[in-house]
Parts: structure tokens; C-alpha cells; sequence
């Protein structure tokens, strides 16, 4: 049964006090904006007093822990209002300084132009690009049913909170929320709240130039249920936030009727309050307009900050209550209590080194089967490790047998059906990673990570621990064709900033790759996979190399000549060229390079083991070769798009081949 948050009987609604609170939050916005001569004050003075409801009568969360687990989760998803958040966060207590507020868009500050995940306490996720936040909330959202669903017992519901998210006209219009919102309404996510700033302007002008579209109705279409209200109507805004409450089947979505930048009597209710300052002159105009003391600015009565403030102690009071039901809890189901401490505190349970499958000489299996085999394996140990494919299951090998799907109404399951919504799967398992206590992954073929990059790059932006399951990761799909085979793809994402990419040779080096990526809590990883079988070319422990980044596979005799080097399936490449080679006198070694950004971080002393200096260099990937040249003096790739043909075919007429990096390292010994 949902905690149902009953309203506080302190803060007023109505009368000179709760104006007085209101406006706070809307000269705090319009200050700061006008201070740093950029911003966005628009958002933050239309939705006040949906923000000022929200914060101080339903809100469960303690600014003295922004991490108290079973808080709510609160999402700007219009990041460009980020003073709106900012202010409720001083107000409330966090640990925010008003001089922060002051040093609005300043460097090293804590008040960023949009909001930024571990730069301010309080702040649950990054949001700026529009649709992310709110498809994010999507998976927090998830996140909690799923977690409730597994540890809550009767009597005990421990997990128990909602997620509530202002969203815009911007975030609707941008594709990835309607993919988030069609799953959020099929799964029957009832304690997702979104509040959405109905004010019918964009940045162009009127919404109605481009966006005419009934979205009460589209949304109910989704399967969710809608409200609409006067923005500006705070008792009407009580009475729709516990009527979303109490629909606990459906997910819900609040309309509420804003006026942007209401107050400013001159650009309220036009596109002008939206993204720039007000200017000296209206902000004085908007005031005087709403009785507001014109000095100084940042003016915050001590009343309206008193009101506030009681979030300290009715958050502290909410805690010890969880604290105290835990214990209760624990006492009864101790199995239960201490795993969810651990899933909860991100750590891993001991045996994963012998849960992991192993693989022997002669196997020859693609990695996306060595991969789905390796997940199960470690299935059982690692419980929160939940995901999904979208809708690629039987090609991405991501299901986990045995196990039910996640369907509508019952979130007991372990699988999630994503169905065709990429950049959704995304944004959700990135809410599902903030949300904590699970470890989300998502599959498809890695052709179509560019439809979830956006979403890749805020978990990469944020150190989400996010693990994608990319396969079909080159010309190997065959014939299927250049539509569906990842050339740039590679290279371009090695570029992100904290992302890894983890291209695996054979079977063993993908159960290391899944290891790596469980135990990485600081960022995402990408899987690399196959739809072709490969041969076994490392041992068990060789495999471990993978941590590493790259690692010596096979060696001459002698100091090498010549090394050669690739990662994924073109590693055999290398191998089979290095027979040719040594059966020529060659003295050659084969280093397999399954992760750059790992080798990266080595000490020196370790790479330069691995890649002498003054040793030649040939690399193989099946792939653009774009930089290969900061370890290779030949790169063998392909900097054109693919073909359809058998793989085999497109290998040979492509020219990735053995006898082209068997050429290549001859041109390069002379």
C-alpha cells in the first residue's frame, strides 16, 4: 500500500505568509538571473506556487541526508529553470549558501545553469537536454516498484515513496518522453507524479506555432491519468497532487495552467520571461507589481525562511520513523534486511570470480551467447542486477532464464520488455541507477546506440552505473547490411568523456567484461558483442588482462619485431597472422585490446610492457580507424560504410583480413 503522505498543517495555502513564500522563490530566480545577466527566469516564477505546494506540503525528504534512501525522488526535468530548484534548496535547508545562489552560473559555483548530479547537494539527477529528466523519472519511478516488490512484506512496506517531476512543454515535445511515458502508462507506475508547466510558450513564441496537440488526451491515451488545474491555484494543487497519489494503478499527470515569468508586468505570459534576463528595469517593475521590497536583492523574509526551514525538522522526523520501521523490519527478515543494505549501498556479494563461466580451448561461440551465459551465471549472486532488451531479447541474449518478466502490476520479476524505445531504455535505466539499489542494463544492437546516445552520455556525464549490452557489433551482422552495421560507432563513443567501451575477444574475456563492469560504480559501460562465433584464443586467467584495458595474448620466443593488436573478433586476425609471420622467423606478439579506457590508466611502467618502445605496431578493427594512430603505425580498418553479403564475404572484400595485416606488418619490418 503507498505511503500516502498526508499534507502539513503548518505551512498556509492561502493569506500573506504563503504569498509572501511564493514570491521568495520567484525573486530568488529573477535576482540570480539578472545578476549573472543569463538564465532562464521564466519557469521558475510561472511554476512557484505548484513548486511551493509541492516542497511544503507533500515532499517527503530530509535536507539534512539528501541520501536518505526512502525519500521522494524530486526531478527538474526543465533543467534551464534551475533556479526554481535552487531556491527550494536553500530554503529548505540543504546545505546550499546563499552566496551559492549569488554565484549563480559562476565558475566552480554550485548553482550551475542547469542543474548538475554531485555538484550540489540535493540535485538527484543532471537535466538540461529536454525529455531526459522526465524519462529518467521513469525509471526511478521503476526502480521503486521493483525494490518494493522484492523486500517490502506485510506490514512492512520499507520501500515506499513517489517520484514527482516538473516537466514542460519542451520535455513533451521531445520524442524520448513519449517513449518513457507509453512504458510508465503500460506498467502501471502509480507513483510516478508529473507536474507539467503549461504555459504555452517555447522559445520561439507560442507553443501553438508547432504543438497543437491535445496532450491531456494523448497522455490518457498512454494509459495514464490526467488532472488539469490552475497553476496558480494552490488548493486546487493539494487536492490534484493526493488525488495522483491515491491512483495507484496509473501513473499521473498534473496540467497545470501557468503564466511564465507571472509578476513581471511586461514579459509575463511571453516568450521574453523565458530565456534571458528580465532586465533591472522589470524586475523592479515586477516587484513593485506583486509588493516586494525593491532592495535588496535576494531579499528573503525571515518568516517565509522559517516556514521553510521546517522541512529540517520534519525530514529528520520522517527518517528516524524509516530508521526505527527498518530495525522492525530487520528483526523479522534479516536475509532480506541485510541484502537490501548491501543493494542499497552499491556493494557486490563475495564468489563472483567463481560464478563467472569458463571457457575451454576449443569453443568457438559469438559473444553475445558467451555474454547472455555469462549473465546467467551470475544471475542468482547479483539480484539487483536487473534489465532488459528493447525488443531485441532473442538477438541480445539478455534475458535471464527462468525468471519472470516486469509486467503490469507486478514488478516481482527481473526482466524488462523495453520494446522498440532505445533512447527511453536509456534515460530509464539511467533513473533506475539513480534511483540505487538496482544495477540496470539494457541491450540492442549497437548500430542503434546511436538512437540511446543522449541518454549514454548523461550516464557517462553523471558516473552512472549503467551497463549496456551492444551487440552485433560490426560488419559481422552480414547481411543485414550497412543500415545495421556499426562502423563509427566505435571510435566516436571511445571519444565520450568516462564512458568504457569493452569489446571482447572470446568467451572468457566476456565474462571478465561483465565483472568489470559490475564491479565499475563511478560510470557506464558498453559490451561489445558479436553475432558470429569466435574461437577461444585466451585462458581463464589471460582474461583477467581485461582490467587492464589490453594485455599480452601470445608472445615469441624473442623480443617481438612486430606487434599486433585488435579487440573483439578481429583478435583472430592477429593470432592467425602472427602463425604466418613466425613461421617466417618473425618474432611477433599479439596483444589483445579489449578496453582503451582502461589501458589508458595504467601506470606507464604497465603500457609500456605491453607496447615497447620503438616496436612496431599493426592494428585490425573492423571498424573506423579513427584513433588507432595514438598506438598503431598501421591501422587496418574500415573508414567506409558496410555491405550486404555474408559476413565472411564482407570480411574478405572489405580487406580485414589475415593476409592484410600479414602485408601490413611486412611493409612495416621493410
Amino acid at each position: 500500500m503507498a505511503q500516502i503522505t498526508d499534507t502539513l498543517s503548518s505551512p498556509p495555502l492561502t493569506g500573506e505568509l504563503a504569498d509572501r513564500a511564493v514570491n521568495t522563490i520567484r525573486f530568488l530566480a529573477a535576482d540570480a538571473v539578472q545578476k549573472a545577466n543569463s538564465g532562464h527566469p521564466g519557469l521558475p516564477m510561472g511554476m512557484a506556487d505548484v513548486a511551493y505546494v509541492l516542497w511544503t506540503q507533500f515532499l517527503r525528504h530530509n535536507p539534512n541526508n539528501p541520501a536518505w534512501f526512502n525519500r521522494d525522488r524530486f526531478v527538474l526535468s526543465g533543467g534551464h529553470g534551475s533556479m526554481l530548484l535552487y531556491s527550494l534548496l536553500h530554503l529548505t535547508g540543504y546545505d546550499l549558501p546563499l552566496d551559492e545562489l549569488k554565484r549563480f552560473r559562476q565558475w566552480e559555483s554550485k548553482t550551475p545553469g542547469h542543474p548538475e548530479y554531485g555538484e550540489t547537494p540535493g540535485v538527484e539527477i543532471t537535466t538540461g537536454p529536454l525529455g531526459q529528466g522526465a524519462s529518467s523519472s521513469v525509471g526511478m519511478a521503476l526502480a521503486e516498484a521493483l525494490l518494493a516488490a522484492r523486500y517490502n512484506r506485510p506490514g512492512h512496506d520499507v520501500i515506499d515513496h513517489f517520484t514527482y517531476a516538473i516537466v514542460t512543454d519542451g520535455d513533451l515535445m521531445e520524442g524520448v518522453s513519449s517513449e518513457a511515458a507509453s512504458l510508465a502508462g503500460h506498467l502501471g507506475l502509480g507513483k510516478l507524479i508529473w507536474l507539467y508547466d503549461d504555459n504555452h510558450i517555447s522559445i520561439d513564441g507560442p507553443t501553438d506555432i508547432a504543438f497543437t496537440e491535445n496532450r491531456a488526451k494523448r497522455f490518457k491515451a498512454y494509459g495514464w491519468q490526467t488532472i488539469k488545474v490552475d497553476g496558480h491555484d494552490r488548493e486546487a494543487i493539494v487536492k490534484a497532487i493526493a488525488k495522483a497519489q491515491k491512483k495507484s494503478d496509473k501513473p499521473t499527470i498534473i496540467l497545470c495552467r501557468t503564466t511564465i515569468g507571472y509578476g513581471a508586468p511586461n514579459k509575463q505570459g511571453t516568450a521574453a520571461a523565458h530565456g534571458e534576463p528580465l532586465g533591472a528595469a522589470e524586475v523592479l517593475a515586477a516587484k513593485e507589481n506583486l509588493g516586494w521590497p525593491t532592495e535588496p536583492a535576494f531579499y528573503i523574509p525571515n518568516d517565509a525562511l522559517d516556514l521553510y526551514r521546517q522541512a529540517i525538522g520534519h525530514g529528520g522526523e520522517q527518517e528516524r520513523d524509516w530508521d526505527e520501521a527498518f530495525d522492525a523490519y530487520a528483526a523479522i527478515y534479516a536475509g532480506e534486511a541485510a541484502q537490501l543494505r548491501r543493494v542499497i549501498s552499491g556493494g557486490l556479494p563475495e564468489g563472483l570470480d567463481a560464478a563467472l563461466p569458463v571457457y575451454a580451448a576449443d569453443v568457438k561461440k559469438a559473444t553475445r551467447g558467451t555474454s547472455g551465459e555469462t549473465l546467467n551465471a551470475i544471475a542468482d549472486l547479483v539480484p539487483e542486477l536487473i534489465g532488459g532488451s528493447a525488443d531485441l531479447t532473442p538477438s541480445n541474449k539478455t534475458d535471464i532464464k527462468g525468471k519472470m518478466d516486469v509486467v503490469t502490476g507486478d514488478f516481482s520479476g527481473r526482466y524488462i520488455r523495453f520494446g522498440v524505445r532505445e533512447h527511453a531504455m536509456g534515460a530509464i535505466l539511467n533513473g533506475m541507477a539513480l534511483h540505487g539499489g538496482v544495477i540496470p542494463y539494457g541491450g540492442t544492437f549497437f548500430v542503434f546506440s546511436d538512437y540511446m546516445r543522449p541518454s549514454v552520455r548523461l550516464a557517462a556525464l553523471m558516473g552512472l552505473r549503467v551497463i549496456y549490452v551492444w551487440t552485433h557489433d560490426g560488419i559481422g551482422v552480414g547481411e543485414d547490411g550497412p543500415t545495421h552495421q556499426p562502423v563509427e560507432h566505435l571510435p566516436s563513443l571511445r571519444a565520450m568523456p568516462n564512458l568504457w567501451m569493452v569489446r571482447p575477444a572470446d568467451g572468457n574475456e566476456t565474462a571478465q567484461a561483465w565483472k568489470l563492469a559490475l564491479e565499475r560504480q563511478d560510470g557506464p559501460t558498453g559490451l561489445l558483442l558479436t553475432r558470429q562465433n569466435l574461437p577461444t584464443l585466451s585462458t581463464p586467467e589471460q582474461a583477467k588482462g581485461v582490467h587492464l584495458g589490453a594485455y599480452v595474448l601470445s608472445d615469441a620466443d624473442a623480443a617481438p619485431q612486430i606487434i599486433l593488436t585488435g579487440s573483439g573478433s578481429e583478435v583472430q586476425l592477429a593470432v592467425e597472422a602472427a602463425k604466418r609471420l613466425g613461421d617466417e622467423g618473425v618474432a611477433v606478439r599479439v596483444v589483445s585490446f579489449p578496453c582503451w579506457e582502461q589501458f589508458a590508466v595504467q601506470p606507464e611502467s604497465y603500457r609500456l610492457s605491453v607496447f615497447p618502445a620503438g616496436v612496431p605496431v599493426v592494428s585490425v578493427e573492423a571498424a573506423a580507424t579513427f584513433g588507432w594512430e595514438r598506438y598503431a603505425d598501421r591501422a587496418i580498418g574500415l573508414n567506409r560504410f558496410g555491405a550486404s553479403a555474408p559476413y565472411a564475404t564482407i570480411y574478405e572484400e572489405l580487406g580485414i583480413t589475415t593476409e592484410a595485416v600479414v602485408a601490413a606488418a611486412r611493409e612495416l619490418l621493410g
